[in-house]
């Protein structure tokens, strides 16, 4: 097997620790508390968190842990974990089961295996640079459609609050589309992965969201950019498509790389 089939293995692995720790709070109000980004923690997060840090603390001492719920370790290792024990907390605390549990191994900018576990439905993606993408254990593929008009959109919430020019630019995108849905956080990037959608855009990502779903997208055939156009996972937003939308999509929403990454400023 090779080094990165060998972190394929563990990035899923880690996710399902850390996953099935957060399942066990789901649907049960855990205790939640406002960041100050405005954005929700709970206990689940945080014992999901440490639940995935014990076991790399074990296993791959040497390396740097990047969470975003808990102090970084060893922040000058050549090689980091990422990690994001519930994207979409607040979706796990609505009930709704499209949360998951993102976990990614990185060398510099160079995203070395992803992965990405969906405890309520039981589904679990994973990818590695040369070993494919795989779905519940078959290969996972993009869809082949070409034209914006027969094209499944996803994001994971339509208002674009924070730049007016990039919400004008979402909803000529949107009003070209055959259809739009929400709900999207990690799930959408699945959806885009496996065919069943074709665009899923993020008008605001972190590093421990796009660290794992970068190559979950780009090993199942599709482009993965930042709203600058650039091949890179930690950009701060986020454009996911089969390999026929990439180039129509980012025309609409950023040509000529024409918006600066509001996320990566935030």
């Amino acid at each position: 097997m090779t080094a990165n089939g060998t972190y394929m293995d563990a990035v899923a692995e880690v996710a399902r620790i850390a996953g099935d720790i957060a399942k066990g709070y789901y649907g049960h109000s855990p205790e939640t508390r406002t960041k100050s980004d405005g954005s929700l923690v709970s206990i689940a997060d945080i014992n999901a968190e440490r639940a995935a840090r014990d076991w790399i603390e074990l296993r791959f001492p040497d390396d740097g842990i990047l969470g975003e719920e808990l102090p970084t370790a060893r922040p000058d290792a050549a090689r980091r974990w990422i990690l994001d024990p519930i994207d979409g907390t607040y979706t796990f605390l609505q009930t709704v089961p499209l949360w998951g549990t993102l976990v990614a191994v990185a060398e510099g900018e160079d995203v070395i295996a992803g992965a990405a576990y969906f405890p309520a439905l039981d589904e679990i993606i994973v990818a590695a640079p040369g070993e494919g993408c795989w779905w519940n254990g078959s290969r996972a593929s993009v869809s082949e459609v070409a034209d914006l008009a027969e094209a499944r959109l996803v994001t994971t919430d339509a208002r674009f609050m924070h730049d007016a020019a990039r919400r004008e630019r979402w909803m000529r995108l949107q009003e070209g589309a055959r259809t739009m849905r929400t709900w999207g956080d990690c799930y959408g990037y699945l959806l885009v992965a496996t065919g069943r959608a074709d665009i899923m855009v993020d008008d605001v990502i972190s590093d421990w969201d796009g660290a794992a779903l970068m190559p979950i997208i780009t090993e199942a055939g599709g482009e993965f950019t930042d709203w600058r156009g650039r091949a890179t996972a930690f950009g701060g937003d986020s454009i996911a498509t089969n390999a026929r939308l990439g180039g129509i999509v980012r025309e609409i929403l950023a040509p000529s790389g024409a918006f600066a990454s509001v996320g990566a400023a935030s």
